[in-house]
């Protein structure tokens, strides 16, 4: 097995996790939060959504899909317009409401399309090239890959547990 098919194995991974932690959610649920200064199950799948958008398309030259699908204005969050969520107080936390898990669900399956086409793309060389000069030692793509995998399935599973404090709640 090829570093991009491991790759684009525990991209998938990421989906379906995406797709159990919102379906037949309502919109009370997607948008409650555990404590005020948690996060809601839908801020969660939204900022993980952003940072894969986000990095995915820095790394590979690619447009964001949160701009080209027009997925800013169908979420209108009144936030600016490349924010990820990153360091996000309590207050912007909440300005992340989202009505419909297919809203959510539908984003992060545009953004796994653009992710797998470009990992089919890549070559094991590739994965040594630098994206990010900004960090010590320097970043490469495969390192990008990693941490945005990484922290996808950290906030996913946060997402899921979230979810379960809320079964448990309502039972």
């Amino acid at each position: 097995m090829h570093a991009k098919d491991i790759l684009i194995e525990a991209y998938g991974r990421i989906q379906e996790e995406v797709h159990a932690a919102v379906e037949g959610l309502d919109p009370d649920d997607l948008n409650a939060r555990p404590a005020d200064d948690a996060n809601s199950v839908a801020w969660l799948v939204w900022h993980l959504t952003r940072v894969q958008d986000d990095h995915v398309a820095d790394a590979f030259g690619l447009d964001q899909v949160w701009l080209t699908g027009e997925w800013e204005k169908r979420f209108g969050l009144g936030l600016p317009r490349l924010d990820t969520g990153y360091g996000h107080s309590p207050a912007k936390v909440t300005k992340v409401r989202v009505d419909s898990p297919d809203l959510l669900t539908g984003y992060y399956d545009a953004v796994h399309e653009q992710t797998l086409g470009a990992l089919r793309s890549l070559a094991a060389k590739d994965l040594e090239r630098i994206v990010d000069e900004n960090w010590d030692p320097p970043v490469t793509l495969g390192a990008r890959l990693v941490s945005v995998l990484s922290d996808d399935l950290q906030h996913v599973g946060q997402a899921a547990y979230a979810r379960g404090l809320l079964q448990s709640a309502a039972s």
